[in-house]
């Protein structure tokens, strides 16, 4: 007698500390075929408590992984690399059926998504050569500026690009040793939380990069006005989302920078890797050294 086999089909969870929780609130979202409208999966909805915990995670994991050396960061973001381009027909398969792209488009955006971890890993030991200065004085010292880290940043993913846009952003955050709350595409997430089983696999430490699925209308206001939250990035664009995450960062006066590209084709031309947009989630630190007689 011949059995009938069932597809095991694949359950899209948060991403928070390191570990793959379903949403507390138990609520999901649908995502269905860009062409057929047919169901492709749930995923979840996350809520305010959900956005919590993964602040609570990224502020545990940020002494250890600002402190790691910036060779380090280069190997964990290569390896991130190497563990995307091993999976790239997954990801082509998500991305096509998630937005409609042609195998061709899907192929570029997920060769371009391993090119630019590669790029951001050449930058962890470089940033600081290159942005740090020394400074002149009217005494016998030197003078020293240097970036450091700002701390937990809350980003929000574009929807197209939906697997470029969320790497660029996230890469050129933790480069510096900031750690991230992510809140990734509303229309085409799976991708986003297949990208986290990539990281999770890389050695990248339990809390540096956090994603969350859902309603960015919903999850703007409360990671904007978190009080351990130190930088928001919006990569949506969207004046009304801007406005929400300015209103919100009042409350501690945590800096907002619009990270958002003009099209979805910018995101892979140089205006998205322009190393200047480091600088928007770092600090500089001055130290005074007196000079020996």
């Amino acid at each position: 007698m011949s059995r009938q086999r069932l597809n095991v089909l694949k359950t899209y969870k948060l991403y928070i500390g390191g570990k793959f929780p379903r949403t507390e609130s138990g609520r999901t979202m649908t995502a269905v075929d860009a062409t057929d409208r047919t169901h492709l999966a749930h995923y979840c909805h996350a809520s305010r408590k959900d956005l919590r915990d993964a602040v609570v995670a990224a502020r545990g994991a940020f002494p250890g992984w600002r402190n790691s050396t910036a060779y380090l960061k280069g190997q964990i973001l290569y390896r991130a690399a190497e563990m995307l381009e091993s999976r790239a027909e997954s990801f082509l398969q998500e991305i096509i059926a998630s937005t409609g792209k042609s195998k061709q488009e899907a192929t570029r955006e997920v060769e371009a998504s391993v090119d630019r971890l590669v790029h951001y890993a050449g930058w962890t030991d470089k940033y600081s050569q290159v942005f740090s200065s020394v400074n002149p004085v009217a005494s016998s010292h030197f003078n020293f500026s240097t970036p450091d880290p700002t701390g937990i940043v809350g980003i929000f993913a574009p929807d197209a690009p939906s697997l470029l846009g969320l790497v660029t952003l996230t890469a050129r955050t933790i480069l510096s040793g900031n750690t991230v709350v992510v809140v990734a595409s509303e229309t085409a997430p799976l991708s986003s939380i297949s990208l986290a089983e990539v990281f999770a696999t890389s050695d990248l430490p339990g809390g540096v990069v956090n994603i969350l699925t859902g309603k960015r209308d919903e999850l703007a206001p409360w990671l904007a006005s978190h009080m351990d939250v130190n930088a928001i990035l919006n990569g949506a664009g969207g004046g009304k989302l801007q406005k929400q995450l300015q209103s919100g960062a009042g409350d501690n006066l945590k800096r907002v920078q619009s990270h958002a590209l003009a099209s979805e084709e910018d995101w892979f031309s140089e205006a998205a890797t322009d190393p200047y947009r480091i600088l928007d989630t770092v600090e500089f630190k001055t130290a005074w050294h007196p000079i020996g007689v």
